[in-house]
């Protein structure tokens, strides 16, 4: 890598470290951050930057990993449970998205019909990351209105790939991937081709990778499969990010899905962080300068429009026209996927770079509005979330209650008791022949380090009540336990001890609960022998109770001192001459 390009990558990292989390703090997003630091160091303003062509197509990789993602999360019986739900609100919301803003774009502006309806598809489109994370702000990921927000979000994602055939469809000028003299039935075949290898060939590849205990291979794997598929699909003369999508749908059920969607995140959010900053930097600033009204007001009617159709269908499912606005402004700015549309409508030469120069920045400024929008909308009419749950569909509730890291012969028998009192959870394992194994019986069980916080996550842990701890290694519950309580302070953390000292440690840590996991059998066993030597049941139990409490009296005296070995070992050596006196006193009893 020479000199220029290195220098290059230190202004991109520079801008993003400062941008997006100042974005953030104020309420405006990660992707308006990008966007911003693009706009200073592109040509326009900073000049740091004098070609973000070629970043924007390089980044376009980033699009084709968002993609794939996307696909992982279109789990095929989910969607099919959803169904209702889904097609009512997200099809109907951006079909008559589309439809008002096609009209207004052909009525207003004069444009043609194709490109007004084109339009109205991009433009209909929300941002799922940033509605998503505004949802969870104001508290209504967890209720009926936000699942019903889920449902809009979800088949917009779906339409994407749809939206970028339709564009190649379109377009005058042949995309430059693809080539004019391949026939047909090639990217039939491809697509087969793809269906076949993702159905019957990855999972065992994955399987025997993961065998080796070699994480960087497995991650190298991850990547093959996008780029592998993305690059198939493109030489056929179809979108790569078609091909990209597909393989994660195949994958959605996989027991590898949460270790590759961890192991493409970091990727995919890099390469999508350079491409917004690419799209920054080619922002049209002078129109903004130029037309300020009719930016700012356009990009207020766009807002409008999405959020009254959105409160209206709302309202066929039950709720208050008050909740669906509210709602409808949570989801009412453009999003990221018109700067992808944009980006190739132009490049297929389908819309000229003023008219898309227009969009890109409607978008961006709906982005900008949307948070203030929605507070203030709050303040006014004093809106509290509805703790309600009664209109939870039964087809959305598949959020896992408890996840259960570790599932060897512990996390079992918690995971059978949890399923048979019908408490939804998932879990995470590590040894791919383990979780081939309990999957036959019917768990809902994943491969993955549930050492990562973040395959923690992507097993459900944002809407988990209780995490369960239940891995062999010590050093490994131990840290799993610090980093869950450091970002998840509200989970309920029930952990399982291999020893006394471990137990030290993970009470330190910040474990609500702990489970020596030898304790209650020997117990159980002690009582048993006493009663064959002659106690009575009452006996031997009253016996078993005051070794518990003073066992866990001990433990806690002993957690203050857990970085003193000798401090712990001479609290033990007196708690056993406590416990013969307090032996002595219950014998004259």
């Amino acid at each position: 890598m020479d000199g220029h390009a290195l220098a290059n990558l230190l202004v991109y990292l520079t801008a993003a470290v400062v941008a997006v989390p100042l974005f953030r703090h104020f309420g405006l997003g990660a992707i308006l951050g990008y966007l911003a630091a693009g706009a200073v160091i592109g040509p326009q303003v900073l000049h740091l930057i004098d070609d973000p062509v070629s970043a924007l197509h390089f980044a376009e990789i980033g699009v084709v990993m968002l993609l794939f993602v996307i696909g992982l999360e279109l789990d095929p019986e989910k969607l099919w449970n959803m169904r209702g739900q889904i097609s009512i609100l997200g099809g109907g919301q951006l079909c008559l998205s589309a439809l008002l803003i096609a009209v207004f774009a052909h009525y207003v502006f004069d444009l043609n019909l194709q490109i007004s309806v084109l339009i109205g598809l991009t433009l209909g489109l929300s941002s799922t990351a940033f509605a998503v994370q505004l949802m969870d702000e104001q508290g209504v990921m967890g209720n009926a209105l936000g699942r019903k927000g889920f449902s809009i979000l979800l088949f917009q994602d779906m339409a994407v790939i749809p939206i970028l055939l339709l564009v190649s469809a379109w377009a005058p000028v042949a995309d430059a991937g693809a080539e004019a003299h391949i026939p047909w039935w090639m990217g039939f075949m491809a697509i087969i081709a793809v269906l076949a290898v993702g159905r019957y060939a990855i999972n065992p590849c994955l399987r025997l990778i993961a065998k080796s205990g070699n994480h960087e291979v497995l991650t190298a794997a991850s990547l093959l499969i996008v780029i592998g598929t993305a690059v198939i699909m493109q030489t056929v003369g179809l979108s790569m990010g078609m091909g990209a999508f597909l393989a994660g749908i195949i994958l959605a059920n996989s027991k590898f899905r949460h270790q590759l969607e961890a192991d493409i995140e970091p990727f995919k959010g890099l390469l999508l962080g350079l491409f917004f900053i690419a799209v920054g930097m080619t922002l049209d600033l002078s129109l903004l300068i130029s037309k300020p009204l009719l930016i700012i007001g356009l990009a207020i009617t766009l807002m409008i429009i999405k959020a009254l159709i959105i409160a209206g269908l709302v309202c066929i499912r039950k709720s208050s026209f008050s909740d669906g606005f509210w709602l409808g402004l949570m989801l009412s700015q453009g999003g990221e996927f018109a700067f992808v549309v944009m980006t190739k409508s132009v490049s297929l030469a389908l819309v000229d770079q003023s008219l898309a120069d227009h969009l890109v920045l409607i978008v961006g400024i709906s982005m900008a509005l949307t948070s203030p929008v929605v507070m203030l909308f709050k303040r006014i009419t004093s809106k509290k979330v509805d703790a309600d749950t009664s209109d939870y569909d039964s087809e959305t509730d598949s959020e896992p209650e408890v996840v259960v890291a570790g599932f060897g012969r512990f996390g079992q028998i918690v995971g059978r008791i949890l399923a048979a009192n019908h408490i939804h959870f998932s879990a995470l394992d590590k040894d791919p022949s383990h979780v081939q194994f309990i999957r036959k019986f019917g768990h809902k069980i994943f491969f993955g380090d549930a050492f990562r916080l973040n395959l923690l996550v992507a097993a459900g842990l944002d809407h988990a009540r209780v995490l369960v701890v239940a891995v062999n290694d010590k050093e490994e519950a131990l840290s799993i336990v610090k980093k869950v309580k450091h970002a998840y302070p509200k989970v309920h953390i029930v952990a399982r001890a291999i020893d006394r000292e471990h137990v030290y440690h993970l009470k330190a840590a910040g474990a609500d609960h702990i489970i020596r996991e030898m304790l209650e059998s020997s117990m159980i066993a002690a009582r048993d022998t006493m009663i064959l030597l002659g106690f009575t049941e009452g006996q031997a139990l009253s016996k078993i109770d005051l070794f518990r409490q003073h066992d866990k009296a001990l433990i806690e005296t002993a957690v203050e001192a857990s970085d003193d070995m000798d401090n712990i070992l001479k609290d033990a050596a007196d708690g056993r001459k406590e416990l013969a006196q307090l032996f002595k006193q219950d014998e004259s009893i």
